[in-house]
């Protein structure tokens, strides 16, 4: 178990007009630094095919500020354009290593966000932080929702006004982990799917919510609405923060469920097994809507993190595993078993399986063989016999 646990705090803030004029203008700041290094980086390459970092840009900027023009830039401090300047060379870093597209220009009416770094040795943002303030150098201390927060003040801060205007501190500390659950011999097989959630080798069917699709009518209405009004003005900027609010609404209530979901899971059994799922690839099916909506890729970082949190052992076995086409009675494995049998009867022993039961049950046991001195054998007894077979 480490002695200590890197742990992000995110705090939703209520700055007051002060605070929001300040923050404008680091934003502002921040997003024209952001354009401006992109269109240097871009148009340097395009024209003599040359490289420029983030450093030669910050060193431009340096001399654009002793100018008449750009010495508005002294007004915000300089850690904003720096932190600004190496997201974007991680962003570049990102686009030459295949893991994202190119980068693209900020725009004013999407969501904002400056790092602010807390000095160490100021000893009035430290204690601010241990009283349970939250505290920013430049802001002061701003109003915060009650929940979370960080018993040490954190070494930099991600100020961030989403799309629906909503502003967020987001704090990361390193800090001693959490008691962890008393050890448990239970085990579960979780088997994701869409028309479910998901299917748990118990036996239990956890319902999908369908977040997005509960949330259409209104979104189609509000984003006809948008279309109505003339882009820029005062109107469509007040209805495009009621499309960004909705929006909002349904990714808040995803996480909540999930969050409520795997911990859950992680309380109760030692052992989760999963299957390697190709989210990204499913994504770019018919599929994508239903599963960004059900949050697949959400599920599984959640699972991951609070798992090695608790000492839990989460296995995830090969995505091509037979885990549907094989009994989990007797071990036979069919050759195809199309999508639209829900129940199939197995030849050899004649049990008869629920398709995402079956394939949950089979999950779970292909995950117990891979632990070390696993025999893959699931001993549990449910309504009167092993779970497995026939009835």
């Amino acid at each position: 178990m480490p002695s200590t646990i890197q742990r992000s705090y995110r705090i939703r803030i209520y700055p007051n007009a002060d605070q929001r004029a300040v923050l404008n203008r680091w934003f502002g700041t921040a997003r024209w630094a952001w354009n401006h290094a992109l269109e240097r980086r871009s148009k340097a390459y395009r024209r003599r095919g040359e490289s420029v970092s983030g450093v030669d840009v910050s060193r431009a900027i340096t001399a654009l500020k002793k100018t008449t023009r750009y010495n508005w830039l002294t007004e915000v401090p300089a850690g904003v354009i720096v932190q600004k300047l190496r997201d974007q060379d991680r962003a570049f870093t990102n686009f030459f290593s295949g893991r994202a597209s190119y980068p693209r220009f900020r725009k004013r009416s999407s969501a904002q966000s400056v790092r602010v770094q807390i000095d160490q040795r100021q000893h009035r943002a430290l204690s601010r932080w241990a009283n349970e303030d939250v505290f920013v150098p430049g802001l002061g201390a701003m109003r915060w929702r009650n929940g979370a927060h960080p018993a040490q003040a954190p070494k930099m801060v991600t100020i961030r006004r989403d799309a629906a205007g909503r502003y967020f501190v987001t704090a990361m500390v390193e800090e001693a982990p959490a008691k962890r659950p008393a050890p448990t011999n239970k085990s579960v097989g979780i088997d994701l799917g869409l028309k479910s959630l998901a299917v748990l080798s118990t036996g239990e069917v956890l319902a999908n919510p369908r977040h997005l699709r509960a949330k259409e009518r209104r979104l189609r209405r509000a984003q006809r609405a948008l279309s109505r009004k003339r882009r820029g003005s005062g109107r469509w900027h007040r209805t495009r923060r009621s499309v960004a609010r909705l929006h909002a609404r349904v990714a808040d209530t995803r996480a909540n469920h999930l969050h409520q979901l795997t911990r859950r899971l992680v309380d109760e059994n030692q052992v989760i097994a999963v299957e390697d799922l190709s989210v990204k690839g499913l994504a770019r099916t018919r599929l994508a809507k239903s599963v960004h909506d059900a949050g697949w890729g959400e599920f599984g970082r959640q699972l991951a993190y609070k798992a090695e949190w608790a000492g839990r052992q989460l296995v995830a076995i090969d995505r091509f595993a037979p885990s549907t086409r094989q009994c989990s009675g007797c071990g036979h494995v069919r050759a195809a078993v199309p999508l639209s049998t829900r129940r199939w009867q197995c030849p050899e022993c004649g049990a008869e399986h629920d398709r995402d039961i079956n394939a949950a049950v089979n999950i779970e046991r292909i995950a117990l063989e891979q632990l070390p001195g696993g025999t893959g054998e699931v001993k549990r007894v449910e309504s009167g016999r092993p779970r497995g077979e026939a009835a």
